[in-house]
């Protein structure tokens, strides 16, 4: 056991992966809780699938891929917030309006220019290669954003979350705050797309979430349970990728399935 740790850890993309990833989950579990109990669980499909389109067109263009992806994530984040507030069309109806437009543009793009090339396959289903040093520091950045900012405001963020009505009148400006919240999942997604992959970086929102509510009610309880959810499947998942040399996005929310399971065999026992 001593010597596979020591195996696994003497390779640097290994390292990067692991902190780089932990950070992520972290960071996705936080999110996950408010955008599930918010009923905004799908907008990380939605943002996945635009920054694929974005990393698509940047990298046929010979762009950095982060440096376009950010900022339009971030604009499709707002719009999807905007459109399911404020028109016809609501959230799931925009969500699936901007996804598949965006993803079916990248796609278009990849065939005419580069094609499905190693790079543009690591973005779909991603790679534990695919961490840079750059991704790392990224990752570090974000994660303290994140917890700083949830500590701090983690009042407010409940009350937004439970009752927006409520929060408005009691002189808490929601929309600062769904805003707020849209930035950091559309920043948790683009970076999180490099070691998940755009096709399943939603689903590590939406996991830990999910079967922490299996087991607790209290928001409190549901959220440290869904961070701890998400580092472990995760570690689980990235151990599988490297021994059995599976796609490490997939192992990993294969791991949260198995837990989603676990969690609501006992959440049906403890009740």
């Amino acid at each position: 056991m001593i010597n596979f740790v020591q195996e696994l850890f003497s390779y640097g993309f290994i390292i990067r992966a692991f902190i780089a990833g932990s950070l992520i989950a972290l960071c996705a579990a936080l999110l996950g809780v408010i955008l599930v109990l918010k009923r905004y669980s799908m907008i990380g499909d939605g943002l996945s699938h635009v920054g694929f389109g974005t990393m698509a067109i940047a990298m046929a263009f010979n762009f950095a891929p982060l440096a376009v992806s950010i900022p339009i994530c971030v604009l499709a984040a707002f719009l999807l917030l905007r459109v399911s507030s404020s028109s016809n069309i609501k959230g799931d109806a925009a969500i699936a309006l901007i996804s598949s437009s965006s993803l079916a543009i990248g796609i278009l793009v990849t065939s005419l220019t580069s094609g499905l090339n190693t790079d543009v396959t690591s973005f779909m289903f991603g790679s534990i290669l695919a961490i840079s040093k750059a991704d790392l520091i990224v990752s570090v950045i974000l994660a303290v954003v994140v917890v700083s900012l949830f500590v701090i405001f983690y009042n407010k963020i409940f009350l937004v979350t439970f009752d927006e009505n409520f929060a408005t009148a009691s002189g808490v400006k929601a929309n600062l705050y769904n805003g707020l919240i849209a930035v950091l999942t559309a920043l948790t997604i683009v970076i999180g797309m490099r070691l998940m992959g755009a096709m399943m970086i939603s689903s590590l929102i939406v996991f830990p979430a999910l079967s922490a509510m299996r087991i607790f009610r209290s928001f409190f309880k549901v959220i440290i349970c869904a961070v701890i959810i998400s580092l472990v499947c995760f570690i689980v998942g990235i151990i599988s990728s490297f021994v059995w040399s599976t796609p490490a996005g997939a192992s990993i929310i294969v791991a949260n399935l198995i837990a989603f399971v676990v969690c609501m065999v006992v959440g049906k026992c403890v009740r």
